[in-house]
């Protein structure tokens, strides 16, 4: 598994969600973050863990997006790395985070 505590850039962690981002550049991705980050859904229930990176969403960026094409599968793993990285610092088990990955994302 990544050591994601040397690169992480920002960590938000509370009983409402939060998120926690890495900087990229030493996995191979120069001046690229990702993030997973959980929402508040209400009533005291959270969302399921998501992920995003500055790659994929710059969709509009042709360049961008074909620089890394054949290392979307490469962001995949390292995104699944993180969310789970960013569920245990928020103290789920695995029951917890299968769970919670069955629920919405976003209340909205």
């Amino acid at each position: 598994m990544t050591n994601f505590k040397n690169i992480t850039t920002r960590e938000k962690l509370s009983s409402r969600g939060g998120g926690v981002e890495i900087d990229l550049t030493s996995l191979g991705f120069k001046n690229h973050k990702m993030s997973a980050y959980q929402n508040y859904l209400g009533g005291g229930m959270l969302g399921s863990i998501q992920s995003n990176d500055t790659i994929r969403s710059q969709v509009s960026n042709v360049r961008l997006q074909l620089e890394f094409s054949n290392r979307f599968k490469e962001l995949d793993e390292i995104a699944e790395e993180l969310e789970l990285y960013f569920a245990e610092r928020m103290g789920f088990d695995q029951n917890e985070i299968d769970e919670l990955q069955g629920r919405p994302s976003s209340a909205y």
